[in-house]
């Protein structure tokens, strides 16, 4: 194949890789221009550039992009799945879309981690306390700031896919119970397979691991919120539309749960009211960068690189192909 735009960060070996794959590969990452392209922008690139095939994370990719642009042979997204392109739009161009499917599922994995132990040894209270200079003499910060373990909790899964797994994978150590629901992922050896309600009812961390889309969107209301535990924590790392965010905050302020660890949010970046549940004590928010750390270039480097190879071998796309066709 001829050429490859290539508009993610994509590390120097899997670069090497996709040179030997195209006789001309321009790379302009979103990294080095500091923003997306919208569709003018994006329009006008390709236009520009002319290539055969795309490698893209956060540029917009729909039908007016499309219409004005449609000779690519395929586009690689270094995203888990496509958000910012138009899946159906592609279809009807006959370009197909290469996705990078877990590839920050463990930055999340740790950053999860990391997140429920600073929320269980309330680690940002204390941080500030002594930042605050409010060590003074008589006070007794171990028993000030006391706080909870991991060991032996039970932790259910709401979704049991890459993420989750990987977050399994390291609470190994600290003798938790696993338990999910995951209608399409089958038993797994070591975890236990559970009802949706048994998750809510029984767990001391509920944790959702889910996509948006027509099934899922608001699927955690207040009817399974209602079913934890008094004493439960519940987390949301994946999307903040698949809950009924109005109903969590309610129960968390009043204390019906003990607290929540979240990464998203309704709005991004918040509105006044959702800036607002990070004035709420019991709630560890963060903005949405559990996926970010610097070897997920790598994880999506290698993961696009390798589905590109096996697509072009799978339909000999070659740059001899090209000249024939």
């Amino acid at each position: 194949m001829e050429k490859l735009l290539v508009r993610a960060p994509i590390n120097e070996e899997c670069r090497s890789k996709l040179n030997d794959l195209f006789e001309e590969v321009v790379y302009v990452p979103w990294t080095d221009s500091g923003e997306r392209y919208y569709e003018r922008e994006m329009v006008d690139c390709l236009l520009r550039e002319k290539p055969d095939a795309l490698i893209t994370e956060l540029d917009v990719i729909n039908e007016k992009v499309l219409k004005e642009y449609s000779d690519l042979k395929f586009i690689g997204d270094c995203r888990a799945s496509p958000e910012n392109i138009d899946v159906e739009a592609c279809k009807k161009y006959n370009i197909p879309v290469l996705c990078t499917p877990a590839r920050n599922a463990n930055a999340v994995a740790e950053m999860w981690l990391g997140s429920v132990i600073a929320f269980e040894r309330n680690l940002v209270d204390s941080v500030n306390w002594v930042k605050g200079k409010k060590w003074k003499e008589g006070t007794t910060p171990y028993y000030l700031w006391m706080g909870n373990e991991i060991y032996k909790k039970k932790i259910g899964f709401v979704g049991f896919g890459a993420v989750a797994r990987n977050i399994a994978r390291l609470l190994q150590g600290f003798d938790v119970e696993i338990v999910y629901c995951d209608p399409f992922v089958k038993d797994v050896e070591k975890y236990q397979k559970v009802g949706l309600e048994e998750i809510f009812s029984n767990s001391d961390y509920v944790t959702v691991h889910l996509p948006v889309n027509k099934n899922t969107k608001g699927m955690v209301d207040e009817h399974l919120l209602s079913l934890m535990k008094s004493n439960s924590i519940f987390i949301n790392s994946s999307r903040s539309a698949v809950v009924d965010n109005d109903v969590l905050y309610k129960f968390v302020s009043s204390k019906k749960i003990r607290g929540a660890i979240l990464d998203v949010l309704d709005t991004e970046p918040p509105t006044e009211t959702d800036a607002r549940v990070a004035d709420i004590p019991n709630i560890l928010l963060t903005p949405h960068i559990y996926g970010a750390s610097h070897q997920v270039v790598d994880h999506q480097s290698e993961i696009i690189t390798r589905n590109i190879i096996d697509y072009m071998n799978e339909n000999n796309l070659t740059s001899q192909s090209m000249e024939d066709s």
